[in-house]
């Protein structure tokens, strides 16, 4: 039998996600075990799912960091290897049009968070984080320190739309309101964008003519809790490999980009 991952959560919510995950470990579908699940929210639902299986959890509280900078910014300290000028190289969630100020001011509240979810996460040893309705963007400064390996990343997230469609906070909203005739939710790996990482899996739903925003949330939900722990048990069986390949576009074009090739299952 393979030794089982440690995986660790994130989340903001209700946690059906997580609760999805939870019971696959449990019922063996997955060779792993839930070590930590970490909120931005003291309210999340996904909390008590947590202790009830007695899988430790935390909250490092967004809303109040962000608040006590905007209230008290000399106050705040920063992490003594955190970069502003990396930070910004780094990161394609803003584009050069955007006001620098605000860019500054966000990278450096969210990295206040970080390194409060760092420190939380120091004592819970993981091979995997999912970030399970996790409402919160995840600077450079994070994600490097979690993908130390940038061939092997460590960081999944869930999206509810059919990526690169709809990156963003209302996956299946945008979808519906722009007349697509297809749903669905994609797993991908976190990188210094939005919703921009490279896609692991995907599943997709017919939208019908009488569908509604809230039937096709449902229809979309019901997909994810299938997709990511079939992704997660990929991952687990270490048939999971990111690879960057170069394409032909022709009149001497050429373009490269980063896939996740799935392995064959040993044996």
């Amino acid at each position: 039998m393979n030794q089982k991952i440690r995986i660790g959560a994130l989340i903001s919510g209700g946690g059906t996600n997580l609760q999805a995950i939870i019971d696959s470990c449990e019922a063996g579908e997955i060779e792993g075990e839930m070590v930590f699940v970490g909120s931005d929210n003291p309210e999340s639902g996904g909390l008590a799912r947590a202790r009830k299986h007695a899988i430790p959890a935390f909250v490092v509280n967004y809303g109040a960091i962000i608040r006590n900078f905007k209230k008290e910014p000399e106050k705040s300290v920063l992490p003594d290897d955190f970069n502003l000028q990396d930070a910004l190289s780094k990161q394609s969630l803003f584009s050069t049009d955007d006001d620098l100020q605000k860019i500054k001011a966000f990278l450096i509240t969210r990295v206040l968070a970080e390194a409060e979810l760092l420190k939380q996460i120091e004592g819970y040893p993981f091979d995997l984080i999912v970030l399970a309705g996790f409402m919160r963007t995840l600077t450079p400064y994070f994600i490097d320190r979690i993908n130390k390996d940038p061939v092997n990343p460590r960081i999944m997230n869930i999206h509810p739309a059919l990526l690169p469609a709809f990156p963003g906070v209302d996956g299946y909203g945008d979808t519906f309101r722009y007349g697509c005739k297809v749903g669905g939710c994609t797993v991908h790996y976190i990188d210094y964008g939005e919703d921009s990482g490279p896609i692991i899996g995907q599943k997709a739903f017919q939208i019908l003519e009488d569908d509604t925003i809230d039937s096709i949330k449902e229809k979309g939900l019901k997909l994810e809790w299938k997709l990511y722990p079939e992704c997660i048990r990929l991952f687990a069986e270490g048939r999971l490999k990111t690879v960057k390949m170069s394409y032909e576009l022709g009149s001497g074009k050429k373009m490269e980009r980063t896939v996740v090739k799935i392995l064959p299952k040993p044996g």
